[in-house]
């Protein structure tokens, strides 16, 4: 089990798998949205603690389309977690719980800033990896 929350405590929610993967998003939107890490997971394995209720969505303008949510009260990006998709990413950041995860990818290196160094051997990708 895998235990996450927000930097208040407000939302809290767990995973009941490993999430499938974990990269980084070097893209203004991602990065704005301290948001960058993120790990894939699967709609069915989330289950809610508690906050729900505390989560908001920013949902951009064209072309834009992915909602970002975040707590209400303290502002913790939760990436996607509200999303309808059967797989979707959320904040590595809001995980309590140790994963064993490594970076698997890098995204959008075409927006990364100077001021980002890219410390891993992860696979780097001007825009989404090929899939």
């Amino acid at each position: 089990m895998i235990q996450g929350s927000c930097c208040c405590g407000a939302v809290r929610f767990e995973l009941l798998a490993q999430p499938s993967t974990m990269g980084t998003c070097h893209c203004s939107r991602c990065r704005k949205a301290g948001a960058s890490t993120i790990v894939f997971v699967k709609r069915e394995d989330l289950r809610w603690v508690q906050g729900r209720e505390h989560v908001a969505t920013y949902q951009p303008e064209a072309p834009y389309k992915y909602a970002r949510c975040f707590c209400r009260i303290c502002g913790s990006s939760l990436g996607e977690i509200l999303s309808e998709e059967s797989s979707f990413p959320i904040a590595a950041n809001a995980l309590d719980t140790e994963t064993g995860l490594r970076n698997r990818f890098h995204e959008f290196t075409s927006e990364k800033p100077g001021w980002v160094q890219i410390c891993d051997d992860a696979p780097q990708n001007p825009g989404h990896p090929a899939t």
